[in-house]
């Protein structure tokens, strides 16, 4: 289950190594209380960004911004704010197979990449229009996926545990908890629908069937 409110996930976190609870995440005074107000959100995002969450993942057309890259690129768009994007995905580009174009000349193979560039709030590309899936930044703890809540309470866990038990050992194995439930994670959220066919645009690969 997904936990009720950001109170009962830092709860999760805190009893997992041994410590009593809080009253409120916004107005408990004890050093626990000030700890999750402090590594709470930072620990959500994160998570949020390690993995394509299935909830957390929206499509939009971007607008433009109206600012003309100086160099490189042709045009600028901005990157949604509501709900504000932690990290793009992919683009229509690569999700439709077209993140390079590919010709053929005088028995020669070319290739033209559809590069694209994120730099600040924007993400830059020679393309006049762009559409992205990108992950949101979720807020609302009803809407957690319960393995996304179990990642997250055990990630809370691993950063709070020397600031309030100043133990090594429970640290590192708190880590050890954390890394394996995101891989547990990952894989069952990766089961539900097709996976997403994404392509290496590194310069340094290129295999043609």
């Amino acid at each position: 289950m997904s936990a009720e409110s950001e109170t009962e996930l830092c709860n999760l976190a805190l009893t997992s190594i041994g410590h009593k609870v809080i009253t409120d995440i916004g107005s408990d005074t004890s050093q626990a209380g000030d700890l999750c107000r402090l590594q709470y959100s930072r620990c959500r995002d994160s998570v949020l960004r390690a993995h394509p969450w299935n909830f957390a993942v929206r499509r939009v057309a971007l607008a433009a911004s109206g600012t003309t890259p100086a160099f490189e690129y042709s045009y600028a768009f901005t990157l949604p704010s509501d709900p504000w994007c932690l990290k793009v995905i992919r683009t229509k580009w690569e999700a439709e197979g077209y993140s390079s174009r590919e010709s053929y000349n005088d028995g020669v193979w070319s290739e033209s990449r559809i590069p694209y560039r994120i730099e600040g709030r924007t993400l830059l590309a020679n393309e006049a229009t762009c559409s992205i899936e990108y992950i949101a930044r979720i807020t609302d703890t009803v809407q957690f996926d319960a393995l996304f809540t179990d990642c997250l309470a055990a990630r809370l866990a691993a950063e709070l545990a020397i600031p309030l038990t100043d133990n090594k050992s429970m640290t590192e194995t708190m880590w050890q908890v954390y890394t394996s439930k995101l891989e547990e994670a990952r894989t069952v959220d990766a089961q539900e629908g097709s996976a997403r066919e994404t392509v290496d645009t590194t310069p340094f690969v290129t295999v043609r069937l």
